[in-house]
């Protein structure tokens, strides 16, 4: 089966304080998308499409030289949104993994990982989540008491008993392309930020009893996604570090 990546790129990143794209925005003088870039490239998909919106000539300048295929959000309506508008430029079921184009550290071996996972459950949607001690603003993932995923709360419309999840959604994940576009045809925007959201993806294919499954991430700083100039220089420490990887 033909695999593809799609990769999130069109936030405008206003907690940055700048009008630049937010994943344009450098880590030791590289843009954070390339870290993303780079772990896709690495795991061989058949195609990879990165979506832009806020002033997308800087990025495509920029990526002129790489092997991808850029989509346009003109509106920033929510990742469901963004995920969307790839959707005329699939032709054939495939496995897509969606990732976000401002988390520099996640790895080609987790999306590996990711991709083993999901082939060997034979899901129809995987996930990958994180332990935090301090889950913040990160969607929560809910599960039975049998530890099957049910579906993903998003932080700011979660209830106290959700907030309390340690476990969050890294913004990544694989589907079967039928399962996902057709998913996405059925999603609303009622929740605190009015957009339509991916995560209703997996409550949707888990109502219908297909098989979803989450990989727990070894290193929890794989989920970091950047959205503060503070954020920015963390990530340069890690980076800088011995041991950043």
């Amino acid at each position: 089966m033909k695999r593809i990546a799609i990769i999130l790129a069109a936030g405008k990143g206003v907690r940055m304080k700048s009008d630049l794209p937010k994943v344009f925005h450098k880590i030791l003088g590289k843009p954070m998308l390339e870290y993303v870039l780079d772990a896709a490239e690495n795991c061989k998909f058949d195609e990879i499409f990165v979506v832009v919106g806020h002033k997308s000539e800087v990025i495509k300048k920029y990526f002129s030289g790489r092997s991808v295929t850029f989509v346009e959000q003109t509106e920033q309506l929510g990742t469901g949104h963004a995920v969307m508008q790839v959707s005329p430029h699939i032709k054939e079921t495939c496995l897509v993994v969606v990732l976000a184009g401002d988390m520099p550290f996640i790895s080609a071996s987790t999306i590996k990982s990711l991709l083993a996972l999901h082939a060997k459950n034979k899901a129809k949607a995987t996930l990958l989540t994180a332990i935090l001690k301090e889950p913040g603003h990160y969607g929560r993932i809910i599960k039975n008491e049998s530890k099957d995923v049910l579906r993903i709360v998003e932080a700011k419309d979660a209830n106290e008993r959700e907030r309390a999840v340690k476990e969050i959604n890294s913004g990544v994940y694989a589907f079967e392309s039928d399962v996902l576009f057709d998913a996405l045809k059925k999603i609303g925007k009622n929740n605190a930020q009015g957009e339509y959201y991916l995560t209703d993806v997996i409550g949707i294919a888990v109502a219908k009893g297909l098989p979803v499954k989450a990989l727990v991430l070894d290193d929890p700083k794989e989920a970091m996604g950047i959205n503060t100039k503070e954020e920015l220089k963390e990530a340069e420490k890690i980076i800088s570090s011995p041991k950043k990887r």
